[in-house]
């Protein structure tokens, strides 16, 4: 069975022994990848053990068991990290989520902050990435603008109804 990641390796190789605790995570992408197949499986006991020691209190459980069983995990997209490997005390993971709650499709891009506590990885803080503002290639008709189409009407009374 290919891992939920998206890393292209079987689940038994790949996520399985982080989550079973069989081994640590060695990089900070490793683990991002790790959480994000534990909210595929619903594997609270492993989301909130991955959650750093001191920011556990941030995080409220019944929310985060709730956004896991309930949603649809469809994929994982790593879009860059900064750090985050076998020597780094501290790391960023970027990545999109893609999920189905509720019946919506939804993208979760977010910066993920790890750190190191006691050797191993954690994670400490998400922060979403906010989408690029839509830029208009043309100027904005208004209601009683000519219609751009060339028709002679207002907009109104033409594309714009």
């Amino acid at each position: 069975m290919d891992c939920p990641c998206g890393s292209g390796a079987a689940y038994a190789a790949c996520c399985e022994p982080l989550i079973t605790g069989e081994r640590d995570a060695e990089t900070a992408e490793a683990l991002m990848r790790a959480r994000y197949t534990a909210y595929a499986r619903a594997d609270m006991e492993f989301l909130l053990a991955s959650l750093h020691p001191d920011y556990r209190d941030e995080h409220d459980p019944d929310q985060i068991r709730v956004w896991a069983e309930e949603s649809k995990w469809h994929g994982l997209e790593i879009l860059a990290t900064e750090a985050g490997g076998p020597t780094d005390e501290t790391g960023n993971v970027e990545f999109v989520a893609e999920y189905t709650y509720d019946g919506e499709h939804n993208h979760h891009h977010e910066r993920a902050v790890f750190s190191r506590h006691e050797g191993r990885w954690y994670f400490v803080e998400g922060d979403p990435v906010k989408g690029r503002p839509y830029v208009r290639d043309l100027p904005k008709v208004g209601r009683n603008d000519p219609c751009p189409c060339g028709s002679g009407r207002k907009y109104k009374r033409c594309c714009g109804s």
